[in-house]
């Protein structure tokens, strides 16, 4: 049986790594307040939106599956938003120049039937080759991901930044660890592509 499954976002980027899966699912953008908590550390604070996120969308839907996630960029224990603009992504990249970014994503898979949530916070590193100014302009001219944390697209020409990517999942860094999904899903009895006798 397909569980009935939600996904609490209105990010495009991780709709498209759900479809992955190939399971049906709706949305539901979750109306949530997302400023941090005084000295909450990074990891805290992915895991506890992801978890609000869920429960945002929960009483909207009756024996669900809520997928919550939240992410964040980290270098050096401060977290790196987006950028918003040339001039401050610019410099997010000087910063990051012969570095590693680390991504935290916090995700949630909250049953509203069971009112019970599983958790979990996955890292993935990114390791920057030494950036030339040429070459962080040359980019940013190129791409303007000024809306996304790190101010790089690793799925399009971001990875020309990169000396290598460090993770279990891939999908992590995109915002919605399928792998540890996956998991969350078999212990609630979801088992894709297993067919039964």
């Amino acid at each position: 049986m397909l569980p009935n499954l939600v996904l609490a976002s209105s990010s495009p980027w991780r709709r498209q790594v759900l479809d992955k899966l190939g399971l049906p699912y709706r949305t539901k953008h979750p109306d949530i307040d997302e400023t941090p908590i005084p000295t909450e550390a990074p990891a805290d604070l992915v895991a506890r939106l992801a978890l609000e996120k869920a429960k945002a969308v929960a009483p909207t839907f009756k024996d669900a599956l809520i997928i919550g996630s939240d992410q964040v960029a980290v270098l050096d224990d401060q977290i790196i938003g987006k950028p918003g603009t040339h001039e401050r992504a610019r410099q997010q990249l000087k910063d990051a120049s012969g570095r590693t970014l680390t991504f935290l994503t916090g995700l949630c898979l909250l049953n509203t039937a069971t009112g019970q949530h599983q958790l979990a916070v996955i890292p993935y590193h990114v390791h920057f080759r030494p950036l030339s100014d040429q070459l962080i302009e040359g980019y940013l001219q190129h791409e303007q991901p000024y809306n996304c944390a790190g101010s790089f697209k690793s799925e399009a020409a971001g990875i020309v930044l990169f000396e290598r990517l460090e993770g279990d999942d891939p999908n992590a860094l995109i915002g919605l660890p399928l792998i540890e999904l996956v998991r969350m899903l078999e212990q609630e009895g979801i088992n894709l592509f297993q067919i039964s006798a």
